[in-house]
């Protein structure tokens, strides 16, 4: 309960008096020491008028990162912070003693001891993502795709020679163009690796996010796939691009779409999967919820029974088939009154403390009925690949992570090299990578808590393995 509540805000107060200590600089440490042990950083600085203290707070482990302080005050030792707009009244009470600062955080009548230490050399939480000056060109674009607009960015290596491109198609949800997640935004590492490496990089807001109108939530794929070609289209304009040769690397869901666009078109001149399903919706979403129920559930202190456990796998499927079942038949409503009463139950069932606030039950049931009833659901619930990659000729490079508890590889891996096979593909490699996750992170368990606890974006040997590959088949000048 302690940790959901830690995602919410923060609030640092403090007393002393005489010699003002000066907090500039950037500080770490932990909030429950020997409790819950949740590392944070708070990094201190003069505000832009240079008269008052501003800040920012990251807890990794969260997913937090950036988040802007509010209110910081010194007065002598005291230090004082608050986070905005966050429910709690959350707290931090200490003092800063020399290099570091000590005391309690409070947080709806819940108190646990924490401290910072200045961090003399900070270490940055994501070492790869690229700062600039960067050494190649970026340009904003936009274009049309129907009666949406979708904008992006364009990176180019530098002079006037015309080089190969890689569109990038990002997963599942509505994600900006750097694919950002976590604190994480691989598209912006893939981006800047490539381009560095002399390829073209387009990576494009999903609709309704950043500066794409549109809604993602209500695009069939139908929809997604016409945006892909539009991006194509764009490229193959472009002064900069060679024309007979732009592929596509799709993410997870944009995996599914990489194949089903590269088989309806004769211009894409290889494709590149990462974590791309090749198996239908439906069948991922089942083995997900069973890999991550399991190990969720059998990591619990103290240990729930394998039979309970084996139980609530059985009751989650059957409830899955149920939700296919009725989307399959177009019958919407009913779906929706399905989850509705899913939800109710589930949040009935719950311990009291771990239950939603009154107020907020209706607007999360219904976001869930919507979500899970939304057109680009349907369309990843129902799905299937296969005849898409069996018709894909072109050069493909498929990987996974053994980790992978979102699209599994061992799933997907064997489909794919029969689909590609069956395709007659003479240059198809598809590859599991040991020990990386969903993200191609280099990982423990593979869940998807320990995400934006890794530093690490992408696996270097992913990003190698890639531009290798690209370089031995469409080599940039």
């Amino acid at each position: 309960m302690l940790r959901r509540l830690v995602t919410l805000s923060f609030a640092l107060l403090a007393a002393a008096v005489l010699a003002q200590p000066d907090p500039v600089g950037a500080w770490r440490g932990a909030l429950g020491p020997g409790i819950v042990d949740l590392e944070i950083h708070v990094t201190f600085a003069v505000d832009g008028a240079g008269t008052d203290l501003a800040g920012t707070i990251d807890i990794p482990a969260q997913g937090l990162f950036d988040f802007a302080l509010a209110a910081v005050a010194l007065e002598g030792s005291d230090i004082a912070f608050v986070m905005p707009g966050v429910p709690g009244d959350p707290a931090f009470a200490g003092a800063i003693d020399g290099d570091r600062i000590e005391g309690t955080f409070t947080q709806g009548g819940q108190a646990l001891p924490f401290f910072l230490e200045r961090d003399a050399e900070p270490v940055a939480l994501r070492p790869q993502e690229p700062q600039p000056p960067f050494p190649y060109l970026e340009e904003e674009v936009a274009f049309a795709s129907g009666d949406v607009t979708l904008a992006g960015t364009l990176t180019l290596p530098p002079g006037d020679a015309s080089v190969p491109a890689v569109l990038l198609i990002t997963g599942s949800g509505p994600q900006d163009r750097n694919e950002e997640l976590l604190g994480h935004k691989p598209f912006l590492v893939i981006a800047d690796h490539l381009t560095r490496a002399g390829y073209a990089v387009l990576r494009v807001d999903d609709r309704g996010v950043g500066g794409s109108t549109g809604s993602d939530e209500t695009a069939t794929y139908a929809d997604l796939a016409g945006d892909v070609g539009a991006a194509l289209d764009f490229l193959e304009t472009h002064p900069r691009v060679d024309p007979a040769a732009i592929g596509l690397l799709g993410h997870s869901q944009g995996g599914f779409l990489a194949p089903y666009v590269a088989s309806r078109r004769d211009d894409v001149a290889f494709v590149i999967l990462m974590a791309g399903p090749a198996i239908d919706g439906f069948s991922v979403l089942v083995l997900q919820n069973e890999l991550l129920i399991g190990r969720t559930l059998r990591a619990q202190e103290p240990p729930m029974p394998e039979a309970e456990i084996e139980a609530v796998i059985a009751d989650q499927v059957a409830f899955l088939h149920e939700l296919r079942d009725l989307l399959a038949a177009d019958d919407v409503a009913g779906a929706k009154a399905l989850v509705r009463s899913r939800v109710e139950t589930e949040i009935a069932l719950a311990p009291e403390d771990q239950r939603p606030p009154a107020e907020q039950v209706e607007s999360l049931i219904v976001a869930q009925v919507d979500g899970v009833t939304a057109p680009v659901f349907r369309s990843f619930l129902l799905f299937d690949p296969q005849p898409y990659l069996q018709r894909l000729t072109v050069p493909t490079l498929a990987f996974y992570g053994s980790l992978d508890f979102q699209v599994d590889a061992q799933q997907s891996e064997g489909p794919m090299r029969e689909a590609l096979a069956a395709a007659g593909n003479e240059d198809a490699t598809v590859i599991t990578f040991e020990g990386l996750n969903h993200l191609m992170q280099p990982a423990t368990s593979g869940l998807l808590d320990e995400y934006a606890a890794i530093a690490t974006t992408i696996d270097p040997i992913v990003l190698e393995t890639v531009s290798d590959w690209l370089q031995a088949r469409f080599p940039a000048p």
